[in-house]
């Protein structure tokens, strides 16, 4: 499919007026009755699932994130068990998914929800904004995708979808130039079938043309795991988990890595509260 010219000079902002917006909703809900992803997440308008699923999907591959999903909903049905879940029960079931952080950030929101908001996730995006682990996309996507709240926001399918129907000939784009588009061309009476929409034509473009985000000014290409200090980072407390009470020297053998960059990990994982050390022994904190 050929992209739409941008209207003005290259570095003029394209308009969208009532035509080009039917127009270009009716080629993304074409799209979307036919290739629609199935997903659990889409399966539900529980804010707790729908919050858990954000998270996950967070720098993370949508095959990744399905499987552990469900194992991670069984385990932590909803805010009150998320709430008083132990470090090391969590970080079991999150293993996989990488951004360990991110684990930490999702139990401190649900204990913010219990504590603040009797264990019901609020409905407004300012009141969203004040939890842990939730920034301006995961409040905007949660009161859509849970409350059906028409407000705009970008994620990087849908910043591929816009670059590649309205910046063709663009490079450095700021997502600045494209949210009045995603606001101007939002489905606001079906924000959620929407986003959905944009979201999976976005993931066919990335298959099928070379990735528009690389027109994106915000536009960083994620270093390799294999290798790095996540994965390092990732050992660690994978045998933390499965040996409690390990020994710095263990550790170093068991991951044959360089022993100051143990170290140095070992340090920062204790200054996060991923871990504690007791006589020279590592466990869960």
């Amino acid at each position: 499919m050929k992209a739409d010219k941008p209207a003005g000079g290259p570095n003029q902002q394209p308009s969208c007026g009532e035509v080009e917006t039917k127009s270009f909703r009716r080629l993304i809900y074409d799209h979307f009755r036919g290739h629609g992803r199935q997903l659990p997440w889409r399966e539900t308008f529980d804010p707790y699932a729908i919050l858990v699923s954000e998270i996950m999907l967070q720098q993370t591959q949508v095959d990744r994130v399905r499987d552990k999903y469900r194992e991670f909903l069984a385990v932590f049905p909803g805010f009150a068990e998320l709430a008083r879940a132990e470090l090391s029960q969590l970080l079991s079931v999150w293993q996989g998914l990488g951004y360990n952080r991110r684990a930490l950030s999702l139990r401190l929101c649900a204990q913010g929800v219990v504590d603040r908001f009797a264990g019901r996730l609020p409905e407004a995006v300012a009141d969203l904004e004040t939890l842990p682990g939730i920034g301006p996309y995961t409040a905007r996507a949660v009161a859509a995708f849970a409350f059906g709240e028409a407000t705009p926001f970008i994620e990087t399918n849908i910043r591929s979808v816009y670059l590649h129907h309205f910046f063709p000939e663009r490079a450095a784009v700021k997502d600045s130039e494209i949210l009045p588009l995603v606001e101007r061309t939002l489905d606001r009476e079906k924000p959620r079938d929407w986003y959905y929409a944009l979201m999976d034509y976005g993931a066919m473009l990335k298959k099928t043309r070379v990735n528009p985000s690389r027109m994106s000014a915000h536009h960083a290409r994620q270093s390799p795991f294999k290798g790095s200090n996540r994965e390092q980072r990732s050992l660690i407390l994978g045998s933390v988990l499965a040996a409690p009470g390990i020994t710095e020297a263990d550790l170093v053998d068991a991951l044959a890595g360089d022993a100051a960059s143990v170290n140095r990990n070992l340090l920062q994982l204790e200054r996060e509260g991923f871990i504690r050390e007791e006589c020279g022994r590592f466990s869960i904190r």
